[in-house]
């Protein structure tokens, strides 16, 4: 454990003087009146998490809805950030900025956009180093103490706002600001089997409650033994389990194991589980992008959350009811079942 902090509080040094560097090449004069003249393009340099990209579709759509004309580029980091977006019709352009250089270079580093946008709120190797890369007129941060004199303007909001709301803060820059309420996420459409189709609208009316038993980080997994103790602490409730491909194996296990829990088919892809979250009465799930797709069709959020503040307010259910139960330790596992189990009924004693 100790070697593991020492190299984090390495790395973070390591960007912090890159983060220094990089301000000195790339330095720039903000013009005087901020962003003018047409929107015609954006660079959207998009975190690599699915969570992210989905708590980024929200200045996607409101910048097509305000900008009509506008062709919005996607500089991907991961390959599921990519995925994600390619299927979204408001997307001109996906391009991985660690993929294909030759095609990379051809169609993003010899273009001229109008507008770059660097969504992290945090000093990232690559991100700056793409910031200072890309060729655009007009570059916008999120503030922070090594973003400043690298961008022509910066988001101004502070560090434990929701992200949702950080990114739709590039709007101000633009002039045109919105509520919080026309923030909500969306999930672009992706290809749908039959089985999902068919088990979700078998769904419809039923009031089925959700359980995520999947997580993106180790840290963030709950137990398969207190997932099972939840679901038999309410013998009144049906339930549908998530899961990724490779936690499938103990999805089938608590099937088994829960007369209460309906066998659902595996979803391939969030569009997928979304059909169905759409259709839950609420969604127990650790901090994990299933969070988002619950806010997506707001459904009801019971969240699992880790000891760090930091997660609990930027990323938090966004625009739902919610309720967490949170760590008294950095693992999620720490969580007792009794503080899920009173979340959930406190969201099922308040439906409205």
């Amino acid at each position: 454990m100790q070697k593991v902090i020492r190299d984090r509080k390495k790395k973070r040094i390591a960007r912090k003087l890159f983060a220094r560097a990089i301000r000195i090449i790339g330095s720039r004069k903000p013009p005087a009146g901020g962003f003018s003249g047409q929107l015609r393009s954006v660079a959207l340099l998009a975190q690599e998490k699915l969570g992210d990209a989905i708590l980024l579709t929200p200045l996607v759509g409101n910048l097509k809805q305000r900008f009509p004309g506008v062709s919005i580029h996607i500089i991907a980091f991961s390959r599921q950030t990519a995925d994600f977006f390619r299927n979204d019709p408001s997307i001109a352009g996906v391009h991985h900025a660690k993929r294909k250089p030759v095609r990379y270079f051809r169609e993003v580093l010899s273009k001229q956009f109008d507008l770059l946008f660097n969504t992290k709120d945090h000093p990232s190797f690559h991100f700056l180093l793409q910031s200072v890369l890309i060729p655009a007129r007009f570059k916008v941060g999120i503030g922070s103490e090594y973003h400043t004199g690298l961008y022509d303007a910066l988001v101004d909001v502070d560090f434990h706002a929701h992200i949702a709301l950080k990114n739709c803060g590039l709007l101000r820059i633009l002039g045109t600001d919105i509520p919080a309420e026309s923030c909500r996420p969306y999930l672009p459409s992706m290809p749908v089997s039959d089985s999902v189709r068919s088990f979700a609208a078998a769904m419809r009316g039923k009031g089925f409650a959700g359980i995520n038993i999947s997580a993106g980080k180790a840290n963030r997994y709950w137990t398969e033994e207190k997932w099972i103790s939840l679901v038999r602490a309410f013998p009144g409730e049906r339930f549908v389990v998530f899961s990724s491909p490779a936690d499938h194996a103990a999805k089938e296990r608590l099937e088994k194991a829960c007369g209460t829990v309906a066998p659902s088919p595996a979803t391939a892809n969030l569009h997928e589980a979304g059909l169905m979250v759409a259709e839950l009465k609420l969604l127990v799930t650790p901090d994990t992008a299933m969070v988002h797709v619950a806010s997506c069709f707001g459904t009801p959020v019971a969240g699992l959350y880790a000891k760090a503040h930091q997660d609990q307010s930027r990323f938090s259910p966004f625009l739902v009811r919610s309720d967490m139960a949170v760590s008294v330790t950095a693992e999620v596992k720490d969580i007792s079942v009794e503080a899920v189990v009173d979340a959930v009924r406190r969201l099922l004693r308040n439906p409205d």
